[in-house]
């Protein structure tokens, strides 16, 4: 079970990355152009956060119940803060990620609750911008000491 979730888990993130780019290409361009709030605006930040919502569902399953790194990291924390290949899947992947999210949440909420086309455009630009750029951060890329590769099989 642990292989197919971490596949999949993998192959999510280009979803995810993939919709915060359109979310974040529609809000410059809604904010550059003065255009008014469409429907395609909101189904981009929705689309952005469901996939988030879906990404971090499978990612919980495997870091509390199948991850063989947070099991040994649970078991030894002084240790795990030692090691940074540990320290990154235990702590730091996590904790960014669920940083991201809740800041992609807050922009939804935001906008949903602002009625000015301008200013729905640049809270989209602000917290789907900033999530992203903490995911991006927090994810295991090739070149990292804690890398994993760009498509798992």
């Amino acid at each position: 079970m642990y292989a197919p979730l971490v596949i999949l888990h993998s192959w999510l993130r280009w979803v995810v990355l993939l919709t915060a780019l359109v979310a974040l290409v529609r809000a410059v361009g809604g904010r550059i152009n003065h255009r008014p709030w469409q429907p395609a605006d909101d189904a981009a930040g929705r689309w952005f956060v469901i996939s988030l919502d879906v990404q971090v569902l499978i990612g919980l399953l495997v870091y509390l119940f199948l991850s063989p790194y947070t099991m040994s990291a649970w078991n030894n924390m002084a240790e795990t803060m030692r090691d940074p290949l540990l320290r990154f899947m235990a702590v730091e992947h996590p904790v960014g990620m669920i940083v991201g999210v809740a800041l992609a949440h807050i922009g939804r909420v935001r906008i949903r609750k602002t009625a000015d086309p301008a200013r729905k455009h640049l809270a989209a630009l602000i917290f789907f911008g900033v999530a992203l750029v903490i995911i991006a951060g927090s994810i295991p890329w090739p070149f990292m000491a804690a890398g994993r590769p760009l498509f798992r099989i």
